[in-house]
């Protein structure tokens, strides 16, 4: 209580300082005047930009780049505040502060760089899943989080998986004794081989007659069984499956090299 009591005390005469020197700063005449009194005025209220940069320790920023924004933030509301029309200092920095360290995170922060929307979205999923789970006592699905914020359940996936992309992890990470996380994940493929077999592929893909295209983008990109595609073709499953064998091996025999002929 007594610690409470002198932090209450202390943020008093902050305040009271800190009105007194608004008014000198009213009444200052010379511009050296004006930029020593907004000095004083800066440096009596740098507890309040700090503490609030402390707020959002531990989310990947380092402390220093905290404070800097903080600082400049706590600079431009005193820049901006019109005593006449506020009830104190702190009541209007306050949301400065606070705005410039969120658009700073949203700005800066992100290594991959989700769109806007997801952005926005995101913070909003966090707080929902945090409530929601802490309601309920155990994990909440994408849906119940979608049926929350009510919004489409893909888009609440989005946000999940973009948070990967604030502060992935290192390749360089240990792993083991001496493996680092890339060192699980190196693919020796030849990537220029590859992005030539998949052109080939999508050009065998083109020359396919319409519902034979049809058929592939069911069964291999919308995962549809053979049963779902035949209720949609109103054909039977035995004759989807002579289908898709047929267009897979029409598009093999594309794909391959011809047989060099013998001399």
């Amino acid at each position: 209580m007594a610690r409470i009591a002198a932090q209450a005390s202390t943020v008093a005469r902050r305040e009271a300082n800190t009105q007194q020197l608004f008014e000198a700063l009213a009444q200052a005449q010379t511009p050296e005047e004006r930029r020593r009194i907004t000095t004083e005025l800066v440096e009596l209220n740098l507890p309040l930009s700090d503490a609030l940069a402390t707020r959002y320790l531990g989310r990947g920023v380092d402390f220093d780049d905290l404070v800097q924004v903080a600082r400049t933030a706590l600079w431009v509301a005193i820049q901006r505040f019109r005593p006449s029309e506020s009830r104190s200092l702190a009541s209007y920095a306050v949301p400065t502060i606070t705005g410039e360290l969120k658009r700073h995170f949203r700005d800066h922060c992100w290594v991959v760089r989700p769109p806007r929307q997801i952005q926005d979205l995101g913070s909003l999923t966090s707080r929902a899943t945090e409530g929601l789970e802490q309601a309920s006592g155990r994990r909440v699905s994408v849906r119940e989080i979608g049926n929350f914020l009510g919004v489409d359940q893909k888009l609440v996936a989005e946000c999940i998986i973009a948070r990967a992309g604030y502060r992935p992890l290192s390749l360089d990470a240990p792993a083991g004794d001496s493996a680092t996380v890339g060192s699980f994940i190196a693919d020796d493929e030849d990537i220029a081989s590859e992005l030539t077999d998949r052109l080939a592929l999508r050009r065998a893909l083109a020359e396919l007659p319409e519902r034979d295209r049809r058929v592939i983008v069911w069964r291999f990109e919308e995962e549809c069984t053979q049963s779902e595609i035949a209720v949609r073709l109103g054909l039977s499953q035995m004759q989807v499956s002579r289908i898709i064998r047929r267009i897979l091996d029409q598009t093999r025999e594309l794909l391959e090299p011809a047989e060099p002929l013998a001399s």
